[in-house]
């Protein structure tokens, strides 16, 4: 991560450097935080933020599932947002914004005791899986963690103490040769990778796991969906037990840092041809066209970061 300038923080711009988080945070000791990957992009037109605000209302659905009350209103995080694009002259970033418990009790029932802190950073960020990733496809590892279901957590919340399962699943992964790991549930069934969401393609039919399989609701997944459906694909929310991901034609990661990654083997299993299929490709091809200009914006989802008034 290459530092930026400023970071927002409790409303206000503070250097890079003096963001600091006191060591008695609740945050720090249990995990008490939420908090959303947005992606900026410059194209022709001027940088753009993709589906900003839907990122930021998911932000705020998260903290309401954890009881937390964030101090400024959606249209004000997602002016930070577009504010720390532009103080920080930041072209393609990532964009963090984070809610977090900050000092007042250690209690684990203490949140209404702890500051509520704010804070939106960003920096340039370039392709999560690598560029040659995203033109060649990754090799990927089921994991032996599964993921925990919404009787332990709520999984539709992005919650940072929820990140630890998916450290363990990345982790392990790379520890193994793998770019990528892939958790199922207890029963067998595909969830996503450790910070994606997953589709499998077969006999020209997509399919992805529903909700209930204790998978986050992705933004950028609802946007495959959206693609694909108008590409004139089928799109299944479907259970997948484990052995459909060796059998696939094709499959491929969605996320914010990912976009939209293949996935060329499983376990040392070619996926399909070992390479990026044509529906991935199809895929691709619209999503990434939203940025460079080849594509139109037809859902309305890129947020102008310059104001267009004169």
């Amino acid at each position: 991560m290459e530092a930026a300038d400023f970071i927002w923080r409790n409303g206000k711009m503070v250097a890079w450097d003096e963001a600091r988080v006191h060591v008695m945070s609740h945050a720090l000791h249990y995990g008490s935080s939420v908090f959303e990957g947005v992606r900026s992009y410059s194209t022709p037109q001027g940088r753009v933020v993709f589906r900003l605000r839907e990122h930021i209302r998911r932000l705020f659905d998260s903290a309401k599932i954890y009881r937390m009350k964030i101090p400024y209103s959606q249209e004000e995080m997602c002016q930070a947002c577009r504010d720390i694009i532009q103080i920080n002259q930041l072209q393609h970033a990532y964009i963090r914004p984070l809610v977090f418990m900050g000092v007042g009790s250690l209690a684990l029932g203490g949140l209404q005791d702890c500051k509520t802190e704010v804070a939106v950073a960003a920096y340039e960020f370039g392709a999560y899986l690598g560029q040659q990733g995203i033109e060649d496809g990754i090799d990927a590892c089921v994991s032996s963690w599964t993921r925990p279901t919404s009787a332990s957590v709520p999984a539709l919340a992005k919650a940072g103490g929820h990140y630890l399962n998916a450290q363990l699943i990345c982790t392990e992964a790379n520890r193994n040769g793998y770019l990528e790991g892939i958790s199922v549930s207890g029963q067998g069934l595909v969830s996503e990778g450790s910070g994606e969401n997953i589709f499998v393609i077969r006999d020209g039919k997509i399919y992805t796991p529903p909700l209930a399989s204790s998978i986050l609701g992705g933004i950028t997944r609802d946007a495959v969906m959206k693609i694909a459906t108008t590409l004139g694909y089928t799109v299944a929310e479907e259970s997948i037990p484990r052995e459909v991901l060796y059998i696939a034609d094709e499959i491929f990661l969605t996320g914010t840092a990912a976009e939209v990654t293949p996935v060329k083997s499983v376990d040392q299993l070619d996926v399909g041809e070992g390479k990026p299929g044509p529906i991935t490709q199809a895929i691709q091809e619209v999503f990434f066209g939203l940025f460079d200009g080849s594509q139109a914006d037809q859902w309305g989802w890129l947020d102008r970061v310059e104001s267009t008034t004169p």
